[in-house]
């Protein structure tokens, strides 16, 4: 284990100092967005006001009350601190609503939403990635030119395609939210229907394009092993094709494995703009409203959040290829 410990602390080492880095960033760059969330605010509450001295003094109160009245190391220390107790501020845009309260409603619809599309777009593409490099003819044939074509389209055109077709042209689904919006939240069937509909094309908008990207990677690591040395050489000595093809598959899943940890980090980056285009409640949707209302604490939790996932995806791939190629350990022990 000495290999594999010396291996999994650099690599939590160097995470730890990007995070630091990150967090650093996700704080200061909202913040030089131009314009003044807080004079926004006071402008609402001292509506109708017309003595000056008042509306300056209602001003200071927001600002002391959110703290941009102090220098801004002193901001990001309070920030620091107070988001380690998991206390990320008050959003400005919803205010007085906690932004933990807004990032827990809408984490748990991009969760339920991404998570089972991107697993289950990784696996079929993988599955048909690996036959069309294994059978090849004409399922190869048709396979390959489709899943280059998928691969090719973003999230956003994909979103936008389907949204054309089954919702504008064919009326087969709901356009935008994430259930009817003269309903209430609860657990009638009415209300899960409706869910279950609006939850259809932002999921296979995703499905799709990741769907796409895997199957042509796995076909072309499949079609680099299947062609290797230790393969020819294995069919040299009669080994059954069956138990050369497991360990084709296992090598060339390595490169996936990282594509999966990657989509799963950056389910809160890029696929969140089908979020977008349809309207869903999740991340994408209130990162969208904290940059219209330059709500700073709500985007930079937002930012936060997929900073974390980033990191500890790429650091879950860096254990998993420690713990799946041996070479890494061998490494290590020189």
């Amino acid at each position: 284990m000495n290999g594999y410990g010396k291996y999994f602390g650099k690599k939590i080492g160097w995470y730890l100092v990007t995070f630091l880095f990150a967090v650093v960033l996700n704080f200061a760059l909202p913040r030089m967005m131009p314009g003044d969330p807080v004079a926004g605010i006071a402008a609402q509450t001292t509506q109708g006001v017309t003595n000056t001295a008042a509306a300056e003094k209602i001003y200071k109160e927001y600002a002391e009350k959110f703290g941009v009245d102090k220098p801004v190391y002193v901001q990001f220390l309070k920030w620091a601190g107070n988001a380690l107790r998991g206390d990320l501020g008050v959003s400005f845009s919803q205010y007085p609503r906690p932004v933990a309260d807004i990032l827990k409603s809408s984490m748990g619809w991009t969760l339920c939403l991404q998570l089972p599309a991107i697993l289950i777009g990784w696996l079929l593409g993988n599955m048909l990635g690996a036959i069309a490099a294994y059978v090849k003819k004409g399922f190869d044939k048709i396979i390959l030119p489709v899943f280059l074509f998928i691969s090719n389209i973003p999230a956003f055109g994909m979103a936008v395609i389907l949204l054309f077709i089954f919702s504008l042209r064919l009326g087969w689904f709901p356009s935008s939210g994430g259930y009817g919006y003269d309903l209430i939240p609860n657990f009638s069937w009415t209300f899960i229907r409706s869910v279950v509909a609006h939850y259809q094309l932002p999921f296979w908008s995703i499905v799709l394009t990741t769907i796409g990207a895997q199957a042509i990677g796995m076909r072309s690591m499949a079609i680099y092993e299947l062609n290797a040395d230790y393969v020819k050489y294995s069919r040299f000595l009669g080994i059954h094709d069956r138990k050369i093809v497991r360990y084709v598959f296992r090598n060339a899943m390595l490169p996936q494995i990282t594509g999966l940890a990657m989509s799963l980090g950056t389910m809160m980056g890029g696929a969140l703009v089908s979020e977008i285009v349809f309207s869903y409640p999740g991340i994408g949707t209130t990162m969208m409203a904290a940059i219209k209302g330059q709500d700073y604490p709500l985007l930079s939790a937002c930012t936060l959040i997929i900073t974390l996932m980033v990191l500890v995806a790429n650091l879950v791939v860096e254990i998993l290829y420690g713990l799946i190629d041996p070479r890494i350990k061998a490494s290590q022990m020189d």
